[in-house]
């Protein structure tokens, strides 16, 4: 089976150029002439593994390969790149905020909550304690300090609407899946173009959060379960899937999903996915699925 490893570089700096590329095909078995992508950013190089492929494994050579060259490597089957489902995560993902660490800025606990997230976010504490302990500390904030924090704080992630718009124009479903909460995700959403988004409700009595999350939370097995029930409703194959995300609430969507990436992730999330994305910005996984710049849908 013919596979694919997709360099990538940030388009901010586009660093890609012959030598590294030759650097790449030296270590892949059987690998070809490259094919650009984006010259200077992104390139496909074909190649033909000598039995089964450990696409992490050949990634990891071609990293190593490439020295402290600030690129981006996803290998995987070349027959079945191009994906019908995508799913992903909304904080540090999609957009560059914790929104629960700015809103308890408000009530100056920011950093007291940005531990916890930390810790949730690389596993070391459970995911749905951890989410009912920071909005404990929201108890008394004005819910309309939500619409200030989106205008003044909240950042999309560089090629997050490219990405889900071109997958929109050419078929695929869409679909932001957050351990945050509904007040962000349907702006966040509507702004990037997904086709639905599901998160957490936060309680408002009066305009004002009680401290309380809606049950049951939605968290790393609402995400799984998310992928499975999005997959069988629209009749898809495993391999027609791709999620996106950084923390370990995202780790079973990721390992589900045809192509799970993580996306400038903890390290247990990185080591975890089916490939790692630390450099580029979300356009990276366009280019994985073998689209070229020509076609990328501006927003």
């Amino acid at each position: 089976m013919t596979h694919v490893a997709t360099l990538v570089c940030n388009p901010a700096a586009p660093i890609l150029d012959e030598a590294l590329l030759a650097h790449a095909i030296a270590v892949l078995p059987g690998a070809t002439v490259s094919d650009w992508l984006n010259r200077g950013v992104a390139a496909d190089l074909s190649f033909a593994p000598d039995g089964p492929s450990d696409n992490r494994a050949h990634a990891e050579a071609v990293r190593i390969a490439l020295g402290d060259a600030p690129v981006d490597v996803i290998v995987q089957a070349a027959a079945t790149r191009r994906k019908k489902l995508f799913l992903a995560d909304m904080d540090s993902t999609m957009i560059g905020q914790e929104c629960i660490d700015e809103l308890a800025d408000f009530v100056g606990m920011k950093e007291h909550v940005s531990a916890i997230t930390e810790r949730a976010m690389r596993g070391e504490i459970a995911f749905e304690p951890a989410l009912r302990e920071r909005v404990a500390l929201l108890r008394g904030l004005d819910a309309r300090i939500v619409a200030r924090v989106i205008a003044e704080r909240i950042t999309l992630t560089p090629g997050g609407q490219a990405l889900v718009r071109t997958m929109r124009a050419n078929g695929a479903h869409t679909a932001l899946v957050s351990g945050g909460f509904t007040l962000f995700t349907s702006k966040v959403a509507e702004a990037i173009g997904f086709h639905e988004n599901r998160a957490n409700v936060l309680v408002v009595e009066d305009d004002t959060f009680v401290g309380l999350v809606s049950e049951p939370i939605l968290g790393r097995e609402a995400k799984y379960a998310t992928l499975i029930e999005l997959r069988e409703k629209h009749g898809l194959a495993h391999e027609d899937t791709m999620a996106v995300g950084d923390g370990a609430n995202d780790l079973a969507m990721l390992e589900e999903a045809g192509l799970g990436l993580a996306y400038h992730a903890k390290p247990a999330v990185a080591a975890a996915a089916h490939a790692r994305i630390d450099h580029s910005d979300l356009t990276a996984l366009l280019y994985a699925q073998g689209y070229r710049i020509g076609e990328f849908v501006s927003a």
